[in-house]
């Protein structure tokens, strides 16, 4: 009888991939998915510890194995990711219906659960499965962890110190994607500019760009997310000279407040925060730039607030992913600092960072109106085929289109969070 397991996943694009990752594997030992978890004879259950709300649905999802465990003692359960510590002594306790308690690319006990005992479970085995693509735009995991501390962030004591893998490794693997169908990858990393400081040599961002761009099959590369501090003109360099690389950056700036980006020891100043987008635009004057925002820090002062909304207005970013601080247990910041900006308070400053925001991105989007954008189209919605551009903008198209293709598209609206336009050229059509 196959057995079969029931994969549930939270959290960010590295969760995903890990994920994907491991159903490779599963499948690779002959297990089969199962579409609920009532029907699984494994349930894996890859959390996030970001905020409060991911780890509470986590919560309710274990409720329910335990229902299950109990009309079947025989399921075997495994609780992955952030959620999971270096010490596992409380998780156990709190929830004996897990059998394996594993971190993030934590692959070999969850494979000991499901295969028993085996001279093979680790090794070569993790590094040459890959998952099977499921569009033309993948995911690829290039460093993990995070050396950085922030005092509000949780990821450097779940994920662990940055590791980086190894160039070949990750060629390897977007080859393999590639000639699996895959058109674009983007390069994954709690911080991915700090690729490469840990490996013989120091090879870093660029050199690996470099290496996949070699790939023939492969279109487009993207990376993500940024550190300023590690975003070197090296890799800026790289990313301008290189065709196949994407126009597009994610880089987080989470206050624009001198004050505040110490107290949350990001490791820039406002100024040089600055004078790192000043330099990536000299290099790519239009290149997307996104960002992260972080409103009612404690001790974020008015003065505070204003600077960082004086930063967006010159920044100008693409986007500005805004959330309100919440205490995260287990961070610095929880252990350390009162959250003592109102509710009411942070409310209003994340609807006026949307407002900003908003603005903002529709006067930028406007400008793509009547241009011809080059568009990788990763799929459908309903009836509706979708894709971004270099710039990594969302793009609608009203006309059919192949997925995976890549059209030359004639943008006739724009919006605050996306474009519409249709196909110019008549290869991409479906």
């Amino acid at each position: 009888m196959t057995t079969r397991y029931y994969l549930w996943t939270a959290g960010c694009q590295m969760n995903k991939a890990d994920s994907e990752k491991l159903a490779a594997g599963f499948d690779r030992l002959g297990l089969r998915a199962a579409d609920r978890m009532d029907r699984a004879d494994v349930v894996v259950l890859n959390t996030c510890s970001v905020r409060q709300h991911a780890e509470d649905r986590a919560y309710s999802k274990l409720g329910r194995i335990r229902q299950l465990k109990q009309e079947r003692p025989g399921l075997k359960v495994v609780l992955m990711g952030c959620m999971v510590g270096l010490k596992t002594d409380d998780l156990r306790k709190r929830f004996p219906q897990v059998d394996v308690f594993a971190r993030p690319q934590e692959f070999e006990p969850i494979l000991e659960l499901v295969q028993g005992p085996h001279e093979d479970l680790g090794g070569e085995f993790w590094p040459t499965t890959y998952a099977i693509p499921e569009g033309p735009a993948a995911f690829v995991p290039v460093v993990h962890g995070c050396n950085k501390f922030c005092t509000y962030c949780i990821v450097p004591y779940r994920r662990g110190r940055e590791k980086s893998r190894p160039l070949d490794e990750i060629v390897r693997e977007a080859a393999y994607l590639s000639d699996h169908g895959v058109r674009e990858v983007t390069l994954l990393g709690q911080t991915v500019e700090a690729y490469g400081h840990d490996l013989p040599g120091q090879p870093d961002l660029g050199d690996l760009m470099r290496e996949l761009s070699a790939l023939d099959r492969l279109q487009r590369i993207r990376f993500l997310t940024s550190y300023p501090r590690d975003m070197t003109h090296r890799i800026l360099a790289a990313v301008a000279e290189l065709p196949k690389v994407m126009e597009c950056f994610s880089l987080p700036v989470q206050s624009g407040s001198d004050a505040v980006l110490e107290s949350m020891r990001r490791g820039y100043t406002r100024a040089e925060y600055l004078a790192k987008i000043a330099e990536l635009r000299a290099l790519m004057p239009g290149a997307g730039i996104t960002t992260d925002v972080i409103v009612g820090y404690p001790g974020e002062t008015v003065s505070d607030f204003e600077a960082t909304c004086d930063l967006l207005e010159e920044v100008r970013f693409h986007k500005v992913h805004v959330a309100a601080y919440s205490p995260r247990p287990g961070t610095i910041a929880w252990r350390k600092l009162p959250d003592d900006v109102p509710p009411d308070v942070k409310a209003a400053r994340l609807h006026r960072v949307e407002a900003i925001e908003a603005r903002i991105s529709q006067e930028i989007h406007d400008r793509y109106v009547g241009t011809v954008q080059e568009v990788l189209v990763e799929g459908v919605r309903g009836e509706q085929p979708f894709g971004r551009t270099r710039t990594g903008v969302l793009v609608h198209l009203d006309t059919p289109a192949r997925t995976g293709a890549m059209a030359d598209v004639r943008i006739e609206h724009a919006g605050p969070w996306a474009l519409r336009g249709a196909v110019a050229d008549a290869i991409a059509l479906a």
